[in-house]
Order: structure tokens, then sequence, then C-alpha cells
């Protein structure tokens, strides 16, 4: 019996994903440990490896299609010794169907991509194989369901003849049918109310498809500000010294680049040493201690962000950790985050300064227990020992999980942490 490949779960919260790319063909023989694709999640985009050995016998979610759910069936591997007849009798499910192909993204190869009018079928296109079975893959059955379009007429050009979007999309076009939502993307049920209840009043606006990293996030801050208490501290730190510090160790060497975001990491690594109760979550009946400040550092990325985690940031040397903040960002931007590199942080920064943003309240990543939200440096006026002068000060708002963290407690870091920027020698301790 033909062995099912299935859409793996590559993250605890993962439940679908896209089939960016297949990095195997029908017929090709794979071994145990080859990569055969790339799957792209809410995260990033991730390489998956066979875990037998065969031939690929069929190949039944077309690349570039999106919300492919976690153990639908994408591919069947056929074993030593089995043919190809062996796959009609395989039951892969209704779930590879429900996937839909991806809006065409920059730098993401497309895949059977449509050209702006549709062209004829082929000539040279070879006719879906005869018998009973009308070979197609899902996208295709789907598309031409839709359509009213009978696919045993039709010629298919993928691999052995296989009935591909792009057959019954040429295959429409000629028959005058409008086109499928596949042939153009449409409003999703959402929009679609919106529009339904448009103000006569409303401007003209484009409606742009939510990414699976957009639903994601848009579904895990809704979650965190309706179910997770959140209360606000915030205070201004004076950090003169701080830039001075950096300047100093920068230029002893080529070999690094300490930011300031760098800085920040440290502290707060240290401070949640200072204050261990702080470095908490809730978990619905108990409290969770960490043992180490696994810190979330927010990175902006095309579509979102993402938090990659800087592990034990308190033990670690602020050169260690520049270098592993610019590989971590690196990867993020280039969707490349393995899921160790993005989960299991224990508390969370995130740091709008270089945008000028003098002063915000971040939202708690759950089961997170905290996030610190950084402001920009700015020169302001500051009394000391009764006198008016001008300092570098930089504003931060701790929010917090006030099941996990009491005000007090979150006093005590933000104390900790204050007395590390404005004192940054302690830091090097």
């Amino acid at each position: 019996m033909p062995l099912k490949i299935t859409m793996p779960a590559l993250s605890p919260t993962m439940t679908e994903g896209t089939l960016a790319k297949w990095l195997v063909s029908e017929g090709e023989t794979v071994q145990s440990g080859d990569l055969i694709a790339e799957i792209e999640t809410d995260k990033a985009t991730m390489e998956v490896e066979a875990v037998d050995e065969g031939t690929v016998g069929r190949l039944l979610v077309d690349e570039g299609s999106e919300g492919v759910l976690v153990n639908a069936v994408i591919a069947l591997l056929l074993e030593d010794g089995e043919d190809a007849a062996a796959l009609d009798a395989v039951d892969t499910g209704s779930l590879a169907p429900a996937a839909v192909p991806a809006q065409s993204k920059p730098g993401r190869p497309e895949h059977a991509a449509p050209a702006a009018t549709p062209e004829p079928l082929a000539p040279a296109a070879q006719p879906a194989p005869s018998g009973d079975r009308v070979f197609a893959s899902p996208l295709a059955r789907r598309m031409a369901s839709q359509g009213g379009l009978e696919l045993s007429g039709v010629a298919g050009t993928g691999p052995n003849g296989r009935i591909v979007k792009r057959d019954v999309e040429a295959a429409i076009a000629a028959l005058g049918v409008p086109a499928t939502p596949q042939a153009a993307p449409q409003p999703t049920a959402a929009a679609e109310s919106l529009t339904s209840t448009k103000s006569p009043y409303e401007p003209a606006y484009d409606l742009v498809p939510a990414s699976t990293m957009r639903k994601v996030i848009a579904a895990r801050l809704t979650e965190s500000k309706q179910t997770v208490p959140h209360f606000y501290l915030t205070v201004d730190c004076e950090i003169d010294d701080l830039l001075k510090i950096r300047k100093d160790l920068n230029s002893q060497s080529d070999d690094y680049k300490i930011s300031v975001n760098d800085l920040i990491i440290k502290a707060c690594g240290i401070a949640l040493r200072k204050v261990p109760e702080a470095n908490a979550s809730w978990t619905g009946d108990a409290l969770k201690l960490y043992k180490t400040a696994d810190i979330a550092v927010a990175v902006a990325i095309e579509g979102g962000l993402i938090t990659p985690v800087v592990r034990d940031a308190g033990g670690k040397g602020l050169e260690t950790i520049s270098k592993e903040m610019v590989e971590l960002a690196t990867k993020a931007k280039d969707g490349k985050l393995m899921p160790e590199e993005f989960q299991g942080g224990t508390f969370g920064i995130s740091n709008l300064g270089m945008f000028g943003v003098k002063q915000f309240d971040a939202v708690i990543n759950p089961p997170q227990g905290a996030i610190l939200a950084v402001g920009a440096g700015e020169q302001r006026p500051v009394v000391k020992d009764g006198t008016l002068a001008v300092a570098t000060v930089m504003s931060v708002t701790l929010s917090v999980d006030h099941r996990a963290v009491d005000g007090a407690v979150g006093a005590l870091f933000l104390a900790a942490y204050k007395g590390l920027i404005e004192n940054p020698l302690t830091m090097l301790l």
C-alpha cells in the first residue's frame, strides 16, 4: 500500500500552512532524510524531510497552495515493488482540497502561474488517462466544479498527463465561462460582509487578503487583550552613560557592533535574575517561575513581525548577544528561523525607539507574563541636585499580566532595570 505524506505540524500552534515549493517530482526516488518540500507557516518557511523511502507516486497539492490543514495528505509514496496502479486504491481524505493558491509574493517562485490573458490548451498536451478515473489535482477539481466544467474533456499538461490549475483556467477561458474564485482572488466572507455594510460616504479602497501570519497575529493579540488582564508601569531612564559605554566598546574592535538594543536585552536578562518573580507566566491554576531569562525580541518583517529568542540573556556577554541578534534578525527577515529560535521566550521586548516613538504600551504575547516597550532616547530637561540640566532620556513601559506578576514585583523589576541602564558598568561585572 502506498505511503501517505501528510502536512506536518511545524509548531505547537500550527493548524494549516502553505505548500510553498516541492523539492521532488513524481517518479523521483527519495530516501529517508531527503528534503521533499518547503512549507510556509505563520512564522517562517521550513524545509521538510522524507520519513520513509520510496518513489514519489503522486503530488496531491500544487505549489503555492494556502490553507493546507495539518495532517492533510499532500503526496503519496510508492514502496519498493509497487506500481502506479496502487495509487488509485488510496483514500487521501478530503483535507487536501481545502488548499487554495497563494497570492503572488515578491521573491517567491510561482508554480504554473496563469498569463494575464489565458492561452488556449497547448497542442502538445496529453489527454487525461482513459478509464473511469480522471487524473487531476485537488485544486483543479475544485475549480472545475465551481466553473461547471467537465474534467473528462480536458487535456492535462501536468506530470503524467495530470490536469492542473492552468489546464482548467485555459479550458474555462476557451468555453467563455466566467472566471472562478481561483482564477482571480475574490473578497473573503468577512470582506464581503464589510462591503455589504459599506457606508455610501466611504472612500474607495483596495482589499488586501490577509496572509497566514497576519491572521495568526490578529487572533493571538485579540486573545491576549481579551483574556490577559494587562497593567502598565512606565519609568524614564537617563542613558548618556550607556551611550558612552556603547561607543567605547565599539571602538575596541571591528569584530562586533553593540547596539542600544543589545544593552537593553542584557539589562532585562540581569534584572530578571535580580527579580525572578517577574520572570513568570500564568497557566490557569499555577505559576511558572522560569530559571533562565529567555528574551523574545520583536523583529519587523514583511507582512508582520516575529520574536526570535535570545536564550539566557543575563548569562551572555554583550558581544555574544550582538552577534546572535544579527543572525536571528537576518534569518527572521529571510523567513528561515527554526521553531527553537522563536518559541519558548519567557519575557518580551518591543523597541520602537529607532522610529522616533517616545512612549507606547505593548501587547503581551502569551504565555509570557510581561513585555517591555522601549521608546526613543531624546534630550530632555532634568533636575539634578536642584539644578536644571539636559540629559538623554528613554521612556520604557512594562506591560504586565496581573495574574502572574503583581504591581510591586513589576515595580521592583523596573527599578532593577533602570539601575542597570543608568549605571551600565554594573552590567559588565
